[in-house]
């Protein structure tokens, strides 16, 4: 057997075992939403609006800093009223045009720590709108799991949702958001 032949082969097998541990620890580090939470609140001077949604949907790549969430417009559950919920549905977000909200993007920071405060940049989509933003997320990073939260508000202006002044003094212009979350690691 030549040299070169030889040479060519440890090469292989060293590439190999190399694509083999860099693929375990890629996949090691990919979290799924097993328990996601999404709350808004709207603190209008004359009416305050709470729903929440137990629907979301994601992953976080931990390797890559990536994530994607989802979530069904339609599972939002609360309100002062079914009235209310209806409107919600079909005056603001009318999500049987806009069915699902998305936020999908990357951590800024360095993850170098099992529990730390981060900023998640990416594209948050609400009502047909795809904005850019940054929002602070808290991570505590564990074996097995991420537990996820975050606060932020919503400029409803920002995604094309306009507040007839019929009631302009019982919505918020600005929704203020909480998500807690879950993740479980993908085996």
């Amino acid at each position: 057997m030549s040299k070169c032949r030889v040479v060519f082969q440890v090469l292989i097998k060293i590439c190999s075992i190399s694509l083999f541990f860099h693929s375990t620890v890629v996949n090691g580090q990919i979290y799924r939403a097993l328990d996601a939470h999404v709350d808004f609140v709207s603190s209008a001077p004359l009416e305050i609006i709470k729903a929440s949604s137990e629907s979301m949907q994601g992953l976080i790549d931990i390797s890559s800093k990536r994530f994607a969430f989802k979530i069904y417009v339609k599972s939002f559950e609360g309100f002062n009223s079914n009235l209310q919920k209806i409107h919600f549905n079909e005056n603001y977000l009318e999500s049987n045009e806009y069915p699902i909200s998305t936020f999908s993007g990357k951590i800024v920071e360095e993850i170098l720590q099992s529990k730390g405060n981060y900023r998640a940049k990416g594209i948050l989509e609400i009502h047909g709108i795809k904005r850019e933003v940054i929002i602070p997320v808290d991570l505590d990073i564990s074996n097995n799991e991420i537990i996820v939260e975050s606060n932020f508000k919503v400029r409803l202006e920002d995604y094309a949702i306009t507040i007839p002044k019929l009631v302009y003094q019982k919505i918020a212009e600005e929704i203020q958001v909480t998500v807690t979350g879950l993740l479980i690691r993908r085996e």
